[in-house]
């Protein structure tokens, strides 16, 4: 998932400044008395997109008897979803929601497409296939994390960007665009750099040293980047 677009809009304080999310999308099959559960485990930035794949496995499975789902979507993962598709109340939904609020995994929707085999599974079966399931694609697809940053902009002459830029990166920093052009003239260059936003103030002293304190790091938005693992 692509990094997010900068943001003028300040951050909330009770936004926290990193979570987990799934390291990659995968498809996981596991089988329980003759009875195939089918988990589909994605990423996803919005309570549409999430709904949007329930849909679309809906068509491509329709063959099967349930697609039970849920997802968590957002930093605080405070909005929290989940269905169980005909299953008996609290049998798949539940459980496949507390696998993943287990692994602490925000922005993911996971659905459980169940193969019915001719042996019925039982309330406590039910919860245990379910929530197995949805462990089993977790395990699959690992976590990374999805870091709060601010965006902070550097402009200086055109002469100085490459000579900075690469000083910049040598650093460890994420730069995100360098734009040409700008300034009086069109003579100067703009770099942008992605800190965490919790040390971006660690990056001001950093900008002037590197430019024997002629130029600043000006806040020009904020946003979320997934951090290299």
């Amino acid at each position: 998932m692509s990094d997010s677009r900068p943001q003028p809009a300040p951050a909330p304080d009770d936004v926290p400044d990193a979570y987990l999310v799934i390291g990659r999308d995968t498809d996981v099959e596991t089988e329980v008395q003759r009875s195939r559960f089918c988990t589909r485990l994605r990423r996803v930035e919005d309570e549409d997109a999430a709904r949007e794949l329930v849909a679309r496995t809906r068509r491509e499975h329709s063959a099967a008897r349930h697609h039970c789902t849920a997802f968590i979507i957002g930093p605080h993962g405070r909005l929290q979803r989940s269905n169980d598709d005909g299953e008996p109340a609290g049998t798949a939904g539940a459980p496949m929601l507390d696998a993943l609020t287990g692994r602490g995994v925000s922005d993911v929707v996971a659905v459980v497409t169940r193969y019915f085999g001719g042996v019925k599974l039982g309330t406590g079966g039910l919860v245990r296939a379910y929530g197995d399931a949805v462990s089993a694609a977790l395990d699959a697809a690992g976590t990374r994390t999805r870091m709060r940053v601010e965006y902070r902009t550097a402009t200086v002459t055109a002469a100085d960007a490459g000579r900075l830029e690469n000083e910049l990166r040598a650093d460890g920093l994420r730069i995100t665009a360098v734009d040409y052009g700008v300034g009086p003239g069109g003579a100067d260059a703009a770099i942008t750099v992605a800190v965490p936003a919790a040390g971006s103030g660690a990056l001001a002293g950093l900008i002037a040293s590197r430019t024997g304190g002629r130029t600043e790091a000006r806040l020009s938005g904020r946003g979320w980047v997934d951090r290299d693992e």
